[in-house]
């Protein structure tokens, strides 16, 4: 099994355990096409592999962002 690398923190795991942010395409707020947006503005590609914890912090840090959007607009 080949490894892999984190985009984020750089730590190195098993190629079965990469994570990209097209796992968001399952979740309905925000919704991807606005996540995909949201991390070009950042520099992440669709493709970056991360760890597990690493996507988890930048999917509660779009989910912050998104309901701040959200209520300024309110």
């Amino acid at each position: 099994m080949k490894n892999a690398q984190c985009t984020k923190c750089l730590k190195k795991f098993q190629e079965k355990e990469i994570y990209t942010i097209q796992q968001f395409q399952y979740r309905q707020i925000p919704t991807y096409k606005w996540s995909i947006e949201y991390f070009k503005k950042i520099d992440i590609d669709e493709w970056d592999s991360f760890c597990e914890n690493c996507l988890m912090e930048y999917s509660k840090q779009s989910k912050e962002i998104w309901d701040k959007l959200k209520n300024l607009n309110s």
